[in-house]
């Protein structure tokens, strides 16, 4: 064998270089000696290449595997984060944390009925015919148990089995637990938004994001709602209260912003936990305030009244013949507590007369009440950031028959938030601002508001909510909240069942606002077939129990909506409407 030329680089050559190849080739080293450094070489070289691999089994095992499937299945994973949801103040609602998942390699096992007894035997809930399935596949990839324990992974780990391992994935966490689950909404197994805020947030944009791979831990912002995690606590551990007292079937109730829109509070009792999802999936644990539709009872009096002082054609001192029952062909429409004489426009209001509200919409007539309800946003579907909304149910055939019973809450349903929006118009000044879920100030609601009553009907609605809440059916709010000058208006609607009435399943509602000279919130109660009490007398309707739920709620929010306390204010007549003729 003749030993290659090799070039020189000067007149130096690596002494090493020159041992190997006097070892290898040189004729100077006799035949053992160079079978001898054969054999070192290939050594060397194994021992090169196993100390690669054992520095790759060490690292997959502290780090994780770096194997294709893997990788893209973890960078799928960073793929899915999710931006933190906050409330008004900063306290997180919903965020993401790392939490370990379980995979196989069906094509790495080595003994598939082993890899099943063990997994199965760690993880008792694994259930071992699907474990097999999944094992027995020609994937190259599949998953075993989403979000295991950090224990759970440990254990697996001890187990050793080869095609067994572990990708960290964002888990969506609600650190609040029940007390937003209907505003927030939640995800699935793969931190995709199915209702709420969630689902809003990937139909906005962060799909899109998870499909460019830009949607990463870092490059979201949080996103900011409106609500006061603070106020909602304190809403729904109120209705809480009531809904177990008044062994009410359920129980709502939502805080708004009139001037801006904003949703400060939303409860719908029952609800649930999104933490754990398969609660969500119960029938009964709808968002009412805006899945549900619902014949609102007597608060649509207020929009009733509006209409017909926006008019013109009514005063606050316009008298409606209340002596008895108002007949339209077969049906009869009586009063609650008839006061057997005409009352005036103020008293239908005041003692909340079916009668008066009948009449006073059918001198307006048909069409304008129709025309009024659709531009006060009660006719159409009202939109939201919450996916979950219904359409409101209306009469094909508006007669003036439908005009009558819509006159004081009945023949129509509409979702309670959209009724929220209409009463908010009555009271801020006359404008309709669309309910939104996010922060919003005064100026860019002002920007998307439209008038829809004047301001001198808006002040006399506000008046007519006072002297309600001093001497009419919301005056028990009055004197629990006491110094908070709310104006009130309940609502109290016999439920269908079977397609007729029933007296004794009723919905009830009570609406404030506060304080009703300056209006800033609307407090909307509502108890879904509230029980009979020793202390309500035998009564079941709103003024019964509603309304001091809505005190007990009110008194413990103002101050945290930073309203403080008032005394010795003059009546509404001259409080409200004395400032309002002034400023005309």
């Amino acid at each position: 064998m003749t030993e290659p030329s090799v070039p020189l680089v000067g007149h130096h050559v690596n002494w090493r270089q020159r041992l190997v190849r006097s070892l290898i080739y040189g004729r100077d080293v006799d035949r053992d000696a160079k079978a001898r450094a054969r054999v070192g070489l290939a050594m060397l070289a194994f021992a090169a290449v196993y100390g690669v691999i054992a520095f790759k089994l060490t690292f997959i095992a502290v780090v994780g595997d770096s194997h294709g499937t893997r990788r893209t299945a973890s960078q799928d994973a960073i793929a899915t984060a999710r931006p933190d949801i906050v409330d008004r103040n900063g306290t997180i609602l919903a965020t993401d944390v790392k939490s370990p998942s379980l995979f196989g390699e069906p094509r790495r096992i080595i003994d598939q009925d082993e890899a099943v007894e063990l997994l199965t035997a760690t993880l008792p809930d694994l259930e071992t015919p699907e474990v097999r399935e999944r094992l027995a596949s020609k994937k190259g990839f599949v998953w075993l148990k989403r979000e295991i324990t950090p224990r759970q992974q440990a254990d697996i780990k001890k187990l050793g089995i080869p095609g067994i391992g572990f990708l960290r994935e964002n888990r969506r966490i609600y650190p609040t637990g029940t007390e937003v689950s209907h505003l927030i909404g939640l995800v699935n197994i793969d931190n995709q938004g199915i209702a709420g805020i969630e689902k809003w947030l990937d139909h906005n944009g962060l799909a899109d994001l998870h499909r460019a791979g830009f949607a990463s831990d870092r490059l979201q912002k949080p996103v900011e709602l409106a609500v006061d995690i603070r106020v909602q606590h304190a809403l729904r551990d109120e209705l809480l209260k009531a809904k177990d007292k008044y062994k009410a079937k359920a129980a709502s109730g939502l805080v708004s912003n009139v001037n801006t829109g904003e949703i400060v509070a939303m409860v719908s009792l029952p609800d649930f936990d999104p933490n754990n999802p398969r609660e969500a999936n119960d029938p009964d644990r709808i968002n009412r305030l805006t899945t549900g539709v619902y014949e609102m009872g007597s608060t649509f009096k207020t929009l009733t009244l509006a209409m017909a002082l926006d008019s013109g054609k009514a005063t606050l001192n316009s008298m409606y013949d209340a002596r008895g029952a108002l007949r339209y062909g077969k049906f009869a429409i009586h009063d609650t507590h008839p006061l057997g004489r005409a009352i005036s426009l103020s008293e239908v209001f005041t003692f909340s007369s079916n009668v008066g509200a009948a009449r006073i919409a059918l001198s307006m007539g048909v069409d304008a009440h129709k025309a009024f309800l659709k531009k006060v946003g009660q006719l159409d579907r009202l939109r939201t950031e919450l996916p979950e909304s219904a359409s409101p149910i209306v009469p094909k055939r508006w007669g003036e028959l439908n005009t009558i019973t819509i006159s004081f809450g009945h023949g129509v349903a509409v979702a309670p938030l959209q009724a929220v929006m209409g009463i908010n118009a009555m009271v801020n000044g006359g404008y309709l601002i669309p309910p939104t879920f996010h922060r919003r100030s005064e100026d860019e609601a002002q920007k998307m508001a439209k008038r829809v009553v004047k301001k001198e009907t808006s002040d006399k609605i506000r008046y007519l909510m006072r002297l309600n809440a001093e001497i009419g059916t919301a005056r028990t709010a009055d004197q629990i909240a006491k110094g908070y000058y709310i104006g009130g208006k309940t609502g109290t609607s016999e439920k269908v069942i079977n397609g007729r009435y029933a007296k004794k399943q009723v919905l009830n509602s009570f609406t404030a606002v506060l304080p009703a000279d300056h209006p800033q919130f609307q407090v909307l109660i509502m108890l879904d077939e509230p029980k009979p009490l020793p202390e309500t007398h035998g009564f079941i309707t709103s003024g019964w129990n509603a309304v001091p739920t809505g005190g007990k709620v009110i008194e413990r929010i103002a101050p945290l909506l930073g309203i403080e306390p008032r005394f010795d204010l003059p009546p509404p007549d001259r409080l409200i409407l004395a400032s309002s003729r002034a400023a005309q």
